[in-house]
């Protein structure tokens, strides 16, 4: 008999994760519209941007905006991703909640996204994560491509246990592990977290899957089982990774909760919301979202 949790937490990651890659651009009043929505769903963690330089992601050249904008409602924290100090200055400039910081397990892939090898980006982020912990800020961190890279294929696992120790030394408070291209399969997840249990406290790891194989919500079944109880989505299965190729979009996270909510699992997340949040960033986008709420819910 499998044993499943009462509760899991979802974080919704769309209006960084899954506006990145969009390529029609959504007005900033309309981001902050979206972001209010997703606000009364009952999430308890919203990404709300990231302050990277414009000329590397326009869609979210006005995090600033967007963060001073926003209807903030108690109980929830609002996260941004920050690259280096001045992204960080403009972040706690606008008082978010939490800060996330990030870089990949693969070299190749590092040196794409971030333009520095990793052992460059290293002191980049001790830096960030040192001034956040000063200013009262949680920190999270990303890995990207745990499970595979674009360019160099399968990444070790010992690799992927060297970049998270680094990140938990800097001192951050939580790792989410991603499956950057969606290559993850569910015996995969099953080594990996086998692998990583007893050298890293999996209590402070989320799982960030993309769903490009359609394997995201077999492999979240698997993570469950290795007491994993933070799962990343993006409503309406929004997103993809601008620099890794045929990267299509995250774990949906109406997908997700009807998962979990169906099996008696609790989020706190309401459904109806959810559904109206897509819908309304949906008809902002001018396409459909793939999620399979959304098409059973049209």
């Amino acid at each position: 008999m499998l044993k499943w949790p009462e509760k899991v937490t979802v974080k919704e990651v769309g209006p960084r994760d899954g506006l990145q890659n969009e390529k029609v651009s959504i007005a900033t009043e309309d981001k902050i519209e979206w972001i209010n929505q997703l606000s009364e769903a009952g999430y308890d963690y919203i990404e709300i941007s990231s302050f990277v330089h414009p000329k590397w992601i326009p869609q979210l050249k006005d995090a600033r905006e967007v963060a001073k904008g926003i209807t903030r409602e108690k109980g929830i924290t609002y996260a941004a991703l920050v690259p280096n100090m001045k992204g960080l200055e403009t972040a706690l400039a606008t008082n978010v909640d939490e800060i996330s910081v990030f870089m990949s397990a693969s070299e190749s892939h590092n040196k794409n996204n971030i333009n520095k090898s990793i052992e460059e980006t290293y002191p980049v982020l001790e830096e960030v994560v040192k001034e956040a912990k000063v200013n009262n800020k949680r920190v999270r961190g990303y890995v990207s491509t745990v499970f595979g890279c674009p360019y160099e294929g399968d990444i070790s696992l010992n690799q992927v246990l060297s970049v998270s120790n680094r990140l938990f030394d800097m001192g951050i408070n939580e790792l989410s592990l991603g499956d950057t291209i969606g290559v993850a399969n569910p015996h995969q997840v099953d080594e990996t977290l086998q692998f990583l249990n007893g050298k890293l406290d999996l209590s402070k790891i989320a799982m960030h899957f993309h769903n490009t194989q359609g394997m995201a919500l077999a492999n979240v079944l698997i993570s469950l089982q290795h007491d994993i109880r933070i799962f990343d989505g993006s409503l309406g299965g929004l997103g993809g990774c601008p620099y890794a190729k045929g990267a299509s979009g995250n774990l949906a996270t109406d997908d997700l909760v009807h998962m979990l909510e169906s099996m008696g699992i609790k989020t706190g997340i309401d459904q109806a919301n959810l559904l109206e949040a897509a819908s309304y960033i949906q008809d902002k986008l001018g396409k459909s979202l793939p999620s399979h709420q959304m098409h059973v819910n049209k």
